[in-house]
């Protein structure tokens, strides 16, 4: 993120009124992408401790705790499937941060394959997603395989409903979520 974008977006949730503080980002969190054997294109190092962009999330996800920021969710992409994961600190190596939700969907034009590798550093719990194991990567949009996400907010209750559908207007996943 670097320094100055990571201290605007703690002003701006520690500021923030809104019920549900929703964060897009351009790369899941838990999803390990490896470019080579020791070199990886998003934020997720592998199991351990946080390395490299993790400190810049362990930071992050510290600091929403201490300012008791409530109803964090995470909307992302650049990946080509869509699933659904659960943030837990009681099953993480890094444990100093509240439990949130990420879901994530990919690109409509791509060759489907994953999801990848689950790092524990923030541990995510895999919830949904979209394709079925053992699929082989790369499938043609004729199979169906092309994947959307909405959100919608109760605007009575203040819940979030987020559901995973396909391309042809499927819903394939939901859940309800009820703010705190």
């Amino acid at each position: 993120m670097g320094e100055s974008q990571l201290q605007w977006l703690k002003r701006k949730l520690a500021k923030s009124k809104a019920t549900w503080k929703v964060i897009c980002c351009d790369m899941p969190i838990g999803l390990v992408f490896r470019d080579a054997k020791d070199s990886f294109e998003n934020g997720a190092k592998g199991n351990g401790e946080a390395l490299g962009r993790e400190l810049e999330f362990a930071e992050l996800f510290r600091f929403i705790k201490a300012k008791g920021i409530k109803n964090l969710v995470w909307l992302t992409a650049d990946v080509h499937f869509a699933a659904s994961y659960f943030y837990d600190p009681n099953r993480a190596v890094f444990q100093d941060f509240g439990p949130f939700w990420e879901f994530v969907s990919g690109p409509l034009h791509v060759g489907i394959f994953g999801p990848a590798e689950l790092d524990n550093t923030f541990g995510p719990q895999l919830k949904f997603k979209a394709i079925p194991d053992g699929m082989r990567a790369n499938r043609p949009p004729s199979e169906g395989y092309r994947f959307f996400g909405m959100v919608k907010i109760d605007s009575k209750t203040g819940a979030m409903n987020v559901s995973h559908w396909n391309a042809a207007s499927k819903k394939l996943w939901e859940i309800d979520l009820v703010p705190e």
